[in-house]
């Protein structure tokens, strides 16, 4: 639910309307537009009466939201949303790079990594510090100690540490190292750690699930929010179709999709929505065509060697020279 209110509405009514509607529960926003002062609401309305609301002389009108995700849709908050981390931008035409390695394995090659994407443009520097694996068996992550290590590059380089977090046990260390925290695509709707992890209020990494449609991604974003983060991310991975010819199927329509519902800033991810690395700059340079607020990109100094991911892995090489060909067609696709 939306209440439009008049240009000259008395803020001391407004502040009285929006503690009554507060102390019903629910969720509220104040909205301000360049000619327009809203109220938004979240959460159960059905026990509101938009007659008895309109009967204040400060409303204009009350409009019902059809839509589930009330935060996270564009109704509710029509500007764009941008991210700022320590003056890294993601979104409201601010464009950025997130890479860096599937997994973190060492110091030497998370250093050497971390150097090599921030010399070539990176944002952010991407790193698990813990995996989760489809086997037992796997390389499950360096854990905590990986976690050191990531701020060990962050402290030499100067980038943002986005990493995922997969049990609530570590909350308080993400909270108190981590610059972004990954929710993974295993883990969209996992809604007690999604409410845990939006209670941190922190800058949220939040990939779309691995058959999740786009209402259910946006809900997802709407858990978190409903729980207090503000600065969330979506982020575009590939999900689960009948083809095997990649690792999975990048939508790139989602970005646009998501776009036209949700002020919240999109990323793609084309290293896990192709599984291999020669797909990784086509479908990188396409995303950044169809109007993604960035990428995030898996980079490793030896992929061949890599405990995880390296099939999809490119070289820092390779990210230099991709980086060059981002910006040409972000400046095209941006230009006038």
């Amino acid at each position: 639910m939306i209440i439009i209110l008049k240009r000259d509405a008395d803020p001391a009514k407004v502040e009285t309307l929006s503690k009554f509607l507060q102390e019903q529960g629910l969720i509220i926003q104040d909205i301000k537009g360049e000619n327009t002062h809203m109220i938004g609401l979240a959460g159960d309305t059905s026990h509101l009466s938009r007659e008895q609301i309109e009967a204040n002389d400060f409303v204009e009108s009350v409009k019902k939201i059809s839509e589930p995700y009330k935060l996270a849709g564009r109704k509710f908050h029509p500007e764009d949303t941008i991210v700022d981390v320590g003056g890294h931008k993601i979104g409201g035409g601010n464009f950025a790079v997130i890479a860096g390695p599937c997994s973190v394995e060492s110091e030497e090659q998370i250093l050497s990594i971390a150097r090599d994407v921030a010399a070539s443009g990176a944002a952010f520097l991407r790193g698990g510090a813990f995996k989760p694996r489809s086997s037992p068996y796997a390389f499950q992550g360096m854990g905590l100690d990986g976690l050191e290590l990531l701020k060990i590059a962050r402290q030499k380089t100067g980038l943002p540490i986005v990493t995922e977090i997969l049990n609530p046990v570590h909350l308080e260390a993400f909270a108190r190292d981590v610059d972004v925290i990954q929710i993974g695509a295993r883990n969209m709707q996992n809604f007690s750690l999604l409410r845990e992890v939006g209670a941190l209020k922190k800058p949220v990494l939040l990939k779309r699930g691995l058959c999740a449609t786009i209402e259910e991604t946006l809900m997802a974003a709407e858990y978190l929010m409903a729980s207090g983060a503000k600065d969330i991310v979506i982020c575009e991975r590939g999900i689960r179709t009948y083809e095997t010819a990649t690792r999975n199927t990048l939508d790139l329509s989602a970005v646009p999709v998501i776009k036209s519902k949700s002020h919240l800033p999109v990323v793609v991810d084309p290293s896990h929505g192709t599984g291999y690395w020669h797909l990784v700059e086509p479908m990188a340079l396409g995303a950044v065509a169809v109007g993604a607020d960035g990428l995030i990109i898996e980079v490793h100094n030896a992929p061949q060697y890599a405990l995880c991911d390296g099939a999809q892995s490119i070289t820092p090489e390779v990210f230099h020279r991709l980086m060059k060909r981002i910006a040409k067609v972000h400046a095209a696709v941006n230009e006038g």
